[in-house]
């Protein structure tokens, strides 16, 4: 334990998470990416310019992921009503199905996890998380002091 970092702990864990999701949605013929786009559409759609950023998800990646979701049938592009130059991303019938889906398996991880950790511990991990993003989100790190 004394040679790990946080942020190789931090990397390591989020490599395996991501992978453990990718196998998962290979079953169904998808991604991890996908499917967190399935989950980041709400059942009203979102637009197009909000989509990327609650993603976290650069513009190429997204304009690549919706791209593939609307060969797949996931989703469709109906113009903005209240912003002619913009695009509402909805959710077809297939896509709401895949959107449960999705959400099913996160709550499976979610419960799995819980599960195998006391309420003390879950509740640290929160803390230690949140303090962690709150560093790097306000740019903490490498800062002047």
């Amino acid at each position: 334990m004394k040679n790990k970092t946080i942020d190789y702990v931090l990397r390591a864990t989020w490599q395996a998470v991501s992978r453990m999701y990718n196998e998962e949605a290979s079953k169904y013929d998808a991604t991890m990416s996908l499917a967190f786009a399935l989950l980041s559409i709400d059942k009203e759609g979102i637009p197009s310019t909000l989509l990327g950023p609650n993603m976290g998800m650069e513009a190429t990646s997204l304009t690549r992921t919706l791209k593939k979701m609307e060969e797949l049938d996931l989703i469709t592009r109906e113009k903005n009503p209240n912003d002619g130059r913009g695009v509402i991303v909805k959710l077809t019938p297939l896509g709401l199905e895949k959107r449960e889906l999705s959400k099913q398996k996160v709550k499976r991880f979610n419960e799995r996890v819980a599960a195998n950790l006391s309420e003390e511990k879950l509740k640290h991990f929160f803390e230690v998380t949140e303090t962690v993003n709150a560093l790097v989100t306000n740019k903490k790190i490498f800062d002047e002091e």
